[in-house]
């Protein structure tokens, strides 16, 4: 049966990962077709942070910030555990600067760093505890995009602000009201709409328009090559043609309860991701023959489930991060105990989750609890509801330490003994037991009133009533899948070339493994392995024959 479409790449996906590899791709002289599952444009990334990490970049030229490729290297084998290939690090860091440039030059992105935001582990060797790292993508007009601007995802929260605005980026989530109106009446969005934004933008420039609700079912194999990819759309497999290569860039599988169960480290009830991320690129490469790395690791976040806050048809799961890192609260599990350093990265934090108690044979911090007095609501806010106003009826309360914890189930003595301990370290400027407050990302977070100080994020707990909310093992997205060469080929289990298969992004195995080197950590190897991936495929295929 012939083809019903055809192009030199097809790309599925139209996140960060395949819009950067579309354009990369088409600039490179491909034909290129974008096929997308959702009903909008971007995936995970239009409504992340849209902040990639990348060392060497040249903004820190004109900042006066100095970094090496050897610490760069170093830094992110120290968090890698081994587990991280060398020559994809070395593709990744090699390949930043360039990759921030080329954007800057073909599309409307226009990047600044985020002030003195630190690395992630920035006493680790090689890290950066006064930041240059970290870009931010600004502001974007959607008019721009004309009927294309309503078909691009994006968060009903963040949508106008810039990460700076944000409670990631130290901000407090809330624009003054003018500031807001302008915003919207320009349709200036920050954020990930901001990094996606101007990558449409230019694909669309060119005459390359994706193609919306249209869900990949297979890969069309051919005398030993990925010639082309069936697609359902409007109900219907079609076939699509694919001369040169077809790059997965379908995101990752937290939303398949299956993949998740089979092949995540410990437990991942609250993906924070879009919900069509269940697995489609992985199971495809996975029956063409790929190899597979990474499997058990994804990018781990604290999040919260709030009563009635859906997106995209699906309970909202919400990254925790502004509320635990603030003076006055602390982390908690069934026990009562607390169990990691509250302020530190979200990633890192996530690993808590998984730990294993030997004895009762569970997870030791699971259920767990974010635990705050009145006054920490009082001066932030909680969960959405802004400084001043009533905590929301849905979070536990009570007039007691004791009395909460009997309202939750957690244990009340050590909760009580808990509480008591941590307002002691407060006391004291020294948090005795997981050394809150130590590293220059912990002074960084919190409250920018206190900012660089411990005072930043160490506050007593001694104000009732007393809350809780509950805290679950969640997700940016998965960080497993086939496993590619640096030039995004799918390698099959004898880590030879699949020939016309390509991937990028988180379907397929990171490029740093476990090693997320601060905000944008995923974002920037993102943005360097679509290019290179898109550049890739573009190539004649003959080249990559085995």
């Amino acid at each position: 049966m012939p083809f019903s479409f055809s192009h030199d790449v097809v790309v599925l996906g139209s996140g960060a990962a395949g819009l950067t590899a579309a354009l990369a791709a088409s600039l490179d002289g491909a034909d290129v077709g974008i096929y997308e599952k959702g009903t909008v444009l971007g995936g995970s990334s239009a409504i992340s942070g849209g902040v990639p990490w990348i060392p060497l970049n040249h903004h820190q030229d004109e900042a006066g910030i100095t970094d090496s490729r050897e610490e760069a290297l170093e830094y992110l084998a120290s968090l890698s555990l081994g587990r991280m290939d060398p020559a994809m690090a070395e593709a990744f860091v090699d390949s930043g600067r360039d990759t921030i440039q080329w954007l800057e030059e073909v599309t409307d992105l226009r990047f600044t760093l985020l002030p003195r935001y630190p690395d992630y582990h920035p006493e680790n060797p090689g890290g950066k505890p006064d930041g240059g790292r970290s870009l931010d993508p600004g502001l974007f007009s959607y008019r721009s995009l004309g009927d294309w601007a309503d078909r691009v995802a994006r968060s009903r929260r963040s949508a106008h602000l810039k990460i700076t605005d944000t409670t990631l980026g130290g901000g407090t989530g809330y624009l003054p009201e003018g500031e807001l109106e302008r915003r919207m009446d320009e349709d200036l969005r920050g954020c990930g709409n901001a990094l996606v934004g101007p990558i449409l933008k230019a694909l669309l420039d060119r005459g390359v328009e994706p193609v919306l609700e249209a869900r990949a079912l297979d890969l069309i194999v051919k005398d030993g090559r990925v010639a082309g990819v069936q697609v359902e759309i409007d109900g219907k497999p079609t076939d699509v043609e694919a001369r040169r290569g077809v790059i997965l860039a379908t995101g990752g599988f937290e939303w398949n309860a299956d993949l998740v169960a089979e092949f995540l480290r410990g437990p991942m009830t609250a993906p924070t991701s879009v919900p069509t991320n269940t697995g489609d690129g992985l199971l495809m490469a996975m029956r063409a023959g790929a190899r597979l790395a990474n499997m058990g690791q994804a990018w781990w976040v604290p999040a919260v489930k709030i009563p009635g806050d859906i997106a995209f048809g699906e309970q909202r799961s919400n990254l925790v991060n502004r509320e635990r890192t603030l003076p006055g609260s602390i982390l908690v599990n069934g026990a009562g105990r607390r169990f990691t350093d509250e302020a530190t990265n979200y990633n890192a934090l996530g690993g808590a989750f998984h730990q294993i108690d030997p004895v009762a044979f569970g997870y030791a911090n699971l259920p767990a609890w974010l635990v705050f007095d009145q006054a920490h609501a009082d001066r932030y806010g909680s969960f959405g509801t802004p400084a001043g106003q009533p905590v929301a009826d849905w979070i536990p309360r009570a007039e007691t330490v004791s009395g909460l914890a009997e309202a939750v189930g957690i244990d009340p003595a050590g909760l009580a003994e808990t509480v008591d301990r941590w307002n002691a370290f407060v006391d004291a400027e020294e948090d005795r037991d997981f050394h809150r407050g130590d590293s220059a990302y912990d002074r960084w977070s919190g409250d920018g009133e206190f900012r660089f100080t411990k005072a930043s994020t160490l506050g007593r707990i001694d104000t009732g009533p007393y809350y809780a909310v509950p805290i679950e093992s969640g997700t940016l997205g998965t960080s497993g899948g086939p496993r590619t060469d640096v030039d995004g080929r799918v390698l099959d289990t004898r880590l030879q070339p699949i020939p016309g298969l390509f991937a990028c992004g988180n379907v397929a195995a990171a490029p740093t493994a476990m090693a997320y080197g601060g905000a944008g950590g995923t974002l920037g190897p993102i943005l360097v392995f679509g290019r290179r991936t898109g550049r890739a495929a573009a190539r004649p295929l003959a080249r990559f024959s085995h």
